[in-house]
C-alpha cells in the first residue's frame, strides 16, 4: 500500500501543471513563429532591399527622421530571438513571464512582417502608431463600460448599441445645436441605455445577456429608421463640425512619442484620464471597494449595510455614460458623420478587450491598443501592395478577437457574482 501511494505521489509531482503546459505551448508557438519568419520573411526577400520606417510626420519638426534597415537581416535576427525565446519558455523556468514573452514574441513578429511588407519602400511607423491610439479609443471606452458593469455583477452585452445610439445622438445634436450639446446628448443617451439595462436586469431579473441583445437591436433599428427617414432628407443634420486636435506644446515636439501621444482630440486625452481615474477609484477608494464587493459577494456586502441595488444601478449608468463618450468620439472625431451600423462590432471587441485586460482599467487600455494596432496594421499594409488579399486584412482585427477570447492570455476569472441577479432576502 505504501509503495502504491509513493508511486502515485511521484506521478503527481512529475505531472505538469496547467501553467507549465501553457508555458510549453507558448514556447512551441514562439519557435514556430521564428521558423516561419526565417522562411517567409528572411529567405523570401531580396537581400539588397531596405525597409525605411519613417519616425515622424511631414508636419513635424524632425520630418526627415527615419530608420533604414535591411529587411532580410532584420527578419533573420527576429527569427533567432523568437526561437531563443521559445526555447526558454519550454524550460518552464519563469512561468510568471509567460504573457510578457507572448507579447514580446508577437511584437517582434509584427516588426518582421512590417519590414517584409515595406522592403524597397517607405512605411510611416509613427503614422501607424498614431492610428493605433486613435482606433483604440472606442475599443478602450467600450471595455471600460463593460468593466464598470461587470465589476458590480451585471453583464453588459449592449455596449454595441450604446455606442451606436450615442454616435447618432452626437451627430444630430451637434449638427443642429453645436458640439457641446452633441457630446452632452451622447453622454445622456449612453446613460439612459445603461439605465434601461439596469432596470431590466436588476428590477425585473431579466437574463442579462438577453437584455443586452435587446438594447443592441433596439439601437440598430431606431438609428437605421431615423437615418433613413430623417438624415436622408435633411442632410444638414448629418454634417457636424469635426473635433480638431489639440496639440500640447513642447510635448508634441518630442520625436516619435510626441505625434503619437500629444497631438489628439480631447477624446483621446479623456480616454487616458478615465483609465487613470477608474484604476485609482476601483482600488484606492471606498466606492471601488464597495463596487468590487458587490461584484464578488453581494449578500455579504448587503449584510454590512451596502445598498447592492443602488451600487449596481449607479455603476451601470456610469458605464453607459462612458460608452456615450465613446459614441461621441466615433461620430464627431473619428468619422464626423453618421452611417448605419457604423460601429461594426466594436462594442463586442470592447468586451473582448475587457476580458483580455482581466477586468482591470490599465489592462483594458493595453488590450485596446492591441486591437487598435491590428486595425491600423490592416489599413496601412493594404497601401503597400503586398499581395495579401484585402479580405484577409479586413478580418485581421476579428481574428485577434477570437484568439484573445479563446484564452491565449491564460485563464481569467471574472467577478464571482457576474451575471447573477441579487434578490434581497
Amino acid at each position: 500500500m505504501t509503495t502504491v501511494l509513493e508511486s502515485s505521489q511521484i506521478v503527481d509531482k512529475n505531472r505538469a501543471t496547467p501553467e507549465e503546459r501553457r508555458s510549453s505551448i507558448i514556447g512551441a508557438v514562439l519557435i514556430a513563429l521564428g521558423l516561419y519568419v526565417f522562411w517567409a520573411f528572411g529567405l523570401r526577400v531580396d537581400g539588397d532591399l531596405d525597409a525605411t520606417f519613417n519616425l515622424s510626420l511631414q508636419t513635424d519638426r524632425f520630418k526627415d527622421l527615419a530608420w533604414v534597415v535591411n529587411a532580410r537581416w532584420l527578419s533573420i535576427a527576429v527569427a533567432a530571438i523568437l526561437v531563443g525565446l521559445g526555447t526558454w519558455r519550454l524550460t518552464r523556468s519563469a512561468l510568471r513571464w509567460t504573457n510578457i514573452s507572448l507579447a514580446v514574441g508577437f511584437g517582434l513578429f509584427s516588426l518582421a512582417f512590417l519590414a517584409w511588407a515595406a522592403a524597397g519602400s517607405q512605411f510611416s511607423m509613427v503614422g501607424m502608431f498614431r492610428s493605433t491610439v486613435i482606433l483604440a479609443v472606442v475599443v478602450v471606452l467600450g471595455a471600460l463600460c463593460g468593466l464598470m458593469c461587470e465589476r458590480v455583477g451585471v453583464i453588459n452585452i449592449g455596449i454595441e448599441g450604446q455606442l451606436l445610439a450615442s454616435a447618432f445622438a452626437a451627430v444630430v445634436l451637434s449638427s443642429a445645436f453645436g458640439t457641446f450639446v452633441g457630446v452632452l446628448g451622447a453622454l445622456l443617451t449612453g446613460g439612459l441605455l445603461g439605465l434601461l439595462l439596469a432596470w431590466l436586469a436588476i428590477r425585473f431579473h431579466v437574463d442579462q445577456i438577453i437584455a443586452g441583445v435587446v438594447i443592441n437591436f433596439l439601437a440598430l433599428g431606431l438609428t437605421s429608421l431615423m437615418s433613413a427617414r430623417i438624415l436622408s432628407d435633411v442632410q444638414s443634420l448629418n454634417a457636424p463640425a469635426r473635433i480638431p486636435a489639440i496639440r500640447i506644446p513642447l510635448l508634441a515636439d518630442i520625436p516619435v512619442v510626441g505625434p503619437v501621444l500629444f497631438d489628439h482630440t480631447y477624446f483621446v486625452y479623456g480616454m487616458f484620464l478615465l483609465v487613470i481615474l477608474l484604476h485609482l477609484g476601483l482600488f484606492h477608494t471606498r466606492w471601488g471597494l464597495r463596487s468590487r464587493s458587490v461584484g464578488e459577494h453581494p449578500k455579504a456586502a448587503d449584510t454590512v449595510g451596502i445598498n447592492v441595488y443602488w451600487i449596481r444601478y449607479r455603476n451601470v449608468v456610469l458605464g453607459g455614460v462612458i460608452a456615450g463618450f465613446g459614441g461621441a468620439f466615433l461620430g464627431l472625431a473619428q468619422v464626423a458623420r453618421f452611417e448605419e451600423n457604423m460601429t461594426g462590432g466594436i462594442g463586442f471587441i470592447g468586451l473582448a478587450a475587457m476580458i483580455f485586460g482581466r477586468w482591470m482599467p490599465v489592462g483594458a487600455l493595453g488590450a485596446g491598443l492591441v486591437f487598435g494596432f491590428a486595425r491600423a496594421a490592416q489599413q496601412k499594409v493594404a497601401i503597400l501592395n503586398t499581395g495579401i488579399p484585402s479580405e484577409f486584412l479586413l478580418m485581421l482585427p476579428y481574428v485577434v478577437t477570437i484568439i484573445v477570447v479563446a484564452g491565449v492570455v491564460g485563464r481569467t476569472r471574472p467577478p464571482a457574482a457576474d451575471g447573477q441577479p441579487y434578490i434581497k432576502q
